[in-house]
């Protein structure tokens, strides 16, 4: 199975938690020339951003590591740059770039030195800032609104198509047996990976 339809599958499974745009980009039965591949580039001080930014959305818990422990900080960018056009790349770089303008205008600081009360702070921020653009449709941090959203999803695929997230954040079986769609749930038992 390649990548592609490894994640499709994951996103299948997650329902409505992944945004229509991104379901879109993984469910396009074309391919992105060769010339929109990478159009725009990341560092690795970008990574450590994705992976701290991801890991607010993830965190480390008692019973399972969190997205950055399952390398979304690379997985982020790699899928913003292989899998989606070139008009979303540059917008996502731009709302990348204004995630960080607004860690310092709202802040003082720069995204890596927030406390991670001040990037739940900025997180709740965006998420605010997304709702309030879904209903006015509105121009006013139109990139940055993409950028949250865009990140945000490509996080919770990333971590639950993982290794972490399917073996330690849900319940793993490595040969499930026969498929039931009603398989009863203990109380407090983690969903199924498989």
């Amino acid at each position: 199975m390649h990548r592609r339809e490894a994640l499709k599958n994951v996103a299948f499974l997650l329902g409505g938690a992944i945004s229509a745009s991104t379901m879109g980009v993984l469910f396009e039965s074309f391919t992105l020339p060769e010339n929109e591949k990478n159009f725009v580039s990341f560092s690795l001080q970008d990574e450590k951003i994705f992976a701290e930014f991801a890991d607010i959305i993830v965190p480390t818990t008692k019973s399972s590591a969190g997205a950055k422990a399952a390398g979304l900080g690379k997985f982020i960018p790699m899928m913003m740059q292989d899998c989606y056009p070139k008009e979303m790349q540059t917008s996502f770089a731009k709302g990348f770039k204004a995630l960080q303008a607004k860690s310092l205008a709202d802040f003082k600081k720069s995204y890596v030195t927030l406390t991670t009360a001040e990037r739940t702070k900025l997180m709740v921020d965006l998420r605010t800032m997304s709702l309030a653009q879904k209903e006015t449709k509105s121009e006013e941090n139109k990139d940055l609104v993409y950028f949250f959203i865009t990140a945000r999803d490509l996080t919770l695929l990333g971590y639950y198509s993982s290794e972490i997230g399917c073996t330690k954040a849900r319940e793993y079986v490595l040969i499930p047996g026969r498929y039931d769609g009603n398989a009863p749930l203990k109380p407090g038992q983690k969903s199924w990976a498989t």
